[in-house]
């Protein structure tokens, strides 16, 4: 349906869909058999408001014998995905990495962010980016290399740790990253 033009407004309004579903199962408890086996129907209308009522309805049905229950859960097809597997949280991963890559540059065997870059195949602002967080106070740094390996999103981002790394005072860096903590 393409989007019409509200009166009111002058505006384009989007499509309006409306969903119902009735659940109806016969053979009841206080029903009389109709048939050896109970129905369920459940009727879906799509479409603009008043669809209900021009009788735009759709109809799908499932048969089912007496004594079994009719479930409206989904029955699982194929091998349910298996849960996700705990993994170091991406800022342990680049601290890691600036760290490595500060060894290597003061060992000389490296010469400059440059050469960094072109090994790793990221451009030398994300090396410079990923080096700044060797700016950050050592208790943040510890804290960030204890973090514990997880499935759910760490609490602390590269990227959220981005504003603290250009305070120079220690103290003022940790009450900014508390803040995170909290």
């Amino acid at each position: 349906m393409a989007p019409h033009m509200c009166r009111s407004t002058n505006r384009r309004a989007g499509p309006e869909v409306y969903f119902r579903v009735v659940h109806l199962a016969q053979n009841g408890p206080n029903s009389a058999p109709v048939a050896a086996y109970r129905e369920q129907m459940v009727e879906i209308a799509l479409g603009p408001k008043g669809a209900f009522e021009n009788g735009n309805i759709g109809t799908l049905r499932r048969r089912a014998p007496p004594g079994q229950e009719l479930s409206t859960v989904l029955p699982v097809r194929g091998d349910p995905k298996p849960p996700p597997e705990p993994k170091t949280p991406r800022v342990v991963e680049l601290l890691r990495k600036a760290i490595e890559w500060k060894a290597l540059i003061e060992s000389g065997k490296i010469a400059t962010q440059a050469e960094i870059a072109r090994q790793e195949g990221i451009t030398r602002a994300r090396v410079t980016q990923v080096m700044g967080m060797l700016q950050l106070a050592p208790e943040i740094q510890e804290h960030i290399l204890s973090m514990p390996v997880m499935v759910p999103r760490p609490s602390v981002s590269e990227r959220a740790l981005r504003p603290i790394e250009p305070i120079t005072d220690c103290r003022d860096q940790l009450r900014e990253f508390y803040k995170f903590l909290v």
